[in-house]
């Protein structure tokens, strides 16, 4: 609150000036930095994004409750126009549901989780802030994004159905979530290991030798690639064509529309 409060006061006429404007900056050491190339392009390939942005009421108002509010609506909104560009991309290209969920969908919603730990990395004197986004952004999409849906679906779900002994209760099939949690799970935990044995080896979490900035990207991506691949071979049935896990396959929801669909033989 009192970083807010010795700040300069902006307007929000002058959030849309700064979200046109593209000019030298000050480094800390007050030396002036020209406009790079790429710094060109990326504002001006992002200033529609930037000025839908400066809608948002300016930090000093209220404050600060109405710019955290608004940002986290406009955020939530970019994300759902991300998600629903992304569904229809891979629909377009005929990728089954479950693999554009976990490919385009996710990558897509998590960006902007990617460029907060980014900003987060370079400002902040230690990883707490880049790491803590991750996890918490996470803990809110399972706990909050799974929890409240779920809760609000079964209430409505026992106020329009009649339970009955082959339906006691809401459920909706998991199809190949039982595969695909089970890696995603495998893959985490060799995460925080690798990050563990880079605090030991390295000092820390982040940082370090070029070598091994580099080295230490490339094997957290591998992570994702090998996430991405094995889910998918499993979607289309390549690998583990019985991924139940435990899961009764027998039981269905009670509306139809949100059953799977049987497939059709091919002729």
């Amino acid at each position: 609150m009192a970083k807010i409060e010795e700040e300069e006061e902006i307007s929000w006429k002058q959030q849309f000036i700064n979200a046109c404007m593209l000019h030298p900056t000050k480094s800390e050491e007050g030396d002036i930095v020209d406009v790079e190339p790429m710094d060109a392009f990326v504002h001006f390939a992002c200033i529609g994004w930037k000025l839908c942005f400066a809608i948002i009421p300016p930090p000093h108002i209220y404050g600060g409750w109405a710019c955290f509010i608004g940002a986290l609506t406009m955020i939530g909104a970019c994300t759902f126009v991300v998600g629903e560009f992304a569904n229809l991309f891979g629909c377009s290209l005929g990728i089954l549901t479950p693999v554009t969920a976990i490919s385009f969908v996710a990558l897509g919603t998590s960006l902007p989780d990617t460029f907060a730990s980014m900003q987060a990395a370079v400002q902040d004197q230690n990883a707490d802030p880049a790491l803590g986004n991750v996890t918490g952004s996470n803990a809110v999409n399972v706990f909050l994004g799974l929890g409240l849906p779920w809760v609000i679906a079964a209430h409505y779900d026992v106020s329009k159905y009649e339970q009955t002994p082959e339906n006691p209760g809401y459920f909706v099939p998991a199809g190949s979530l039982g595969f695909s949690v089970a890696l995603f799970t495998a893959l985490a935990v060799t995460c925080i290991m690798f990050l563990v044995a880079r605090r030991f080896v390295v000092g820390g979490e982040l940082g370090g030798s070029s070598f091994g900035r580099a080295a230490s990207c490339a094997f957290l991506c591998l992570l994702w690639v090998i996430y991405i691949l094995f889910s998918t071979l499993q979607a289309y049935g390549i690998i583990l064509q019985d991924a139940s896990m435990g899961i009764d396959g027998t039981k269905l929801h009670r509306d139809k529309k949100c059953n799977p669909k049987p497939s059709t033989p091919k002729a």
